[in-house]
């Protein structure tokens, strides 16, 4: 048997074994029908390595959470170390050097006055710690009317329900409705819907007017306005101006609310600074991270918040202001090995100046679309970039879904060696930190040809 047979007849077993027993997130399962799957074997830097030996840059690095490669040596080895000592342990009661040096190590790196940090194990389970902890926190202050929270339209904060309850994907809220809470929408300071010759800072003034006008009449009821800090990512790489975040600061203070930062897929270096809110020089009362947080190694999140806000919980027993939210694998010392491994690399390495000159030579190789008769916008926030297709470019009438354009420059990439997983008719670039400038040259140039190909 010839070595490329060989490897196609591995891949046909691997693939049949997958499709007779698992079940993929956000997929037709239907669809792999015709829609290859990949078997992947291992990783390199910003490559996956398939089980026939193709090889895929890593575009949406592995839905966001890779920083510094595939198979990182140094967060590899911290991991192996940790294998041969602890594995996991209660964290009630119990604690460990791990997840010690992690959340001081947090304390230092976020905005000020983030002093406390509760551990979970993925980024849904931190949105839903932040809601239960900001409305469990009014209700020991004695404010139980509060039980409502404010977001965005078009944002995207997971899949668990009270995630969802506070996300606006009509897709699933359709689905789940009855199954939800109610949030009110404010609308997002997103700038591709800014009226002609606004400019980024008048479209965030507009929208926190509205904001405002939103929490004169239901501050009282409300505990949290949660956001995604710059980017709003699942939504469609929605990208705003950071007064927007330095007013909306202001505005939880004026109506003593508090202020929730999904900084999930946006922190650690994705927007250009360590996070989002840098930019607006403002600090939230919580703050979510997770994906990047390992370094794409292993499932953990962070939430972090305020003296204030412990305060609230530390009482007598008797009391019964105690949090009530528990994981079984909070603080696993594997992950929170891999979460300090990764911070260092950020201590002993020059990521941001790097980043800085990677997203200047992604926005310099990306301009040229900005003229291209499908594309509707070219926007970019540091290592982050979406190019929006359009049907019609001069009124942005939008590709049907059912056309699923961007399933096309999907199947382009993975023909010829990308992963490029589009939100939709929006194709994006989020590689990792250790991708090389030849390396977003041939993305890019596999994209435009994708999209060559989606738009005819």
């Amino acid at each position: 048997m010839t070595d490329a047979l060989f490897a196609s007849t591995a891949v046909d077993t691997l693939v049949a074994r997958d499709l007779s027993v698992l079940w993929h997130p956000c997929t037709q399962m239907h669809d792999h029908e015709t829609l290859p799957m990949v078997p992947v074997v291992r990783g390199e830097g910003a490559w996956l390595v398939g089980a026939d030996g193709r090889r895929y840059l890593d575009a949406v690095s592995s839905w966001w959470t890779n920083l510094f490669g595939h198979a990182e040596p140094r967060i590899g080895a911290a991991l192996k170390d940790q294998l041969d000592t602890l594995e996991h342990v209660i964290f009630a009661g119990f604690t460990h050097a791990p997840a010690l040096e992690l959340a001081e190590e947090l304390v230092r790196i976020t905005p000020p006055g983030l002093e406390r940090v509760f551990l979970a194990d993925n980024g849904s389970a931190a949105i839903e710690v932040a809601l239960k902890m900001s409305f469990h926190y009014w209700l020991n202050r004695g404010h139980g009317e509060k039980t409502r929270f404010i977001a965005l339209t078009g944002s995207y904060h997971g899949e668990t329900l009270g995630a969802l309850s506070v996300s606006d994907v009509a897709l699933y809220r359709k689905t789940y409705a009855p199954l939800l809470l109610t949030p009110e929408l404010a609308p997002s300071p997103d700038t591709y819907e800014g009226e002609p010759g606004e400019s980024p800072q008048d479209l965030a003034a507009r929208r926190l007017a509205e904001m405002r006008t939103l929490l004169e009449r239901h501050a009282h009821e409300t505990c949290a306005v949660i956001v995604e800090p710059l980017v709003q990512c699942a939504g469609g790489m929605r990208m705003y101006h950071p007064s927007y975040l330095t007013g909306l600061r202001a505005l939880c203070d004026e109506f003593d609310v508090h202020l929730i930062a999904d900084e999930i897929a946006v922190g650690f270096g994705r927007t250009g600074t360590l996070f989002a809110c840098e930019q607006a020089g403002i600090a939230p009362d919580f703050m979510c991270l997770s994906k990047g947080l390992t370094g794409g190694f292993l499932p953990l999140s962070a939430v972090l918040t305020t003296q204030d806000v412990y305060a609230a919980f530390y009482a007598e027993y008797a009391s019964g202001k105690a949090f009530l939210h528990s994981h079984s694998y909070t603080g696993n010392p594997l992950a929170c090995r891999a979460a300090t491994a990764t911070l260092k690399i950020f201590r002993d390495d020059p990521v941001l100046e790097r980043n800085r000159a990677l997203a200047a030579h992604m926005a310099a190789r990306i301009a040229p679309l900005v003229d291209h008769p499908h594309v509707a916008d070219v926007r970019q926030t540091g290592m982050i970039a979406a190019i929006e297709l359009a049907a019609d470019k001069p009124s942005r009438t939008p590709f049907p879904a059912a056309d699923r354009r961007g399933l096309r420059v999907y199947r382009h990439g993975l023909e010829h060696g990308a992963l490029l997983r589009p939100l939709g008719n929006i194709v994006y670039f989020m590689p990792p930190y250790v991708v090389t400038e030849a390396e977003i040259d041939f993305m890019v140039d596999t994209a435009i040809a994708g999209i060559a190909k989606a738009v005819v």
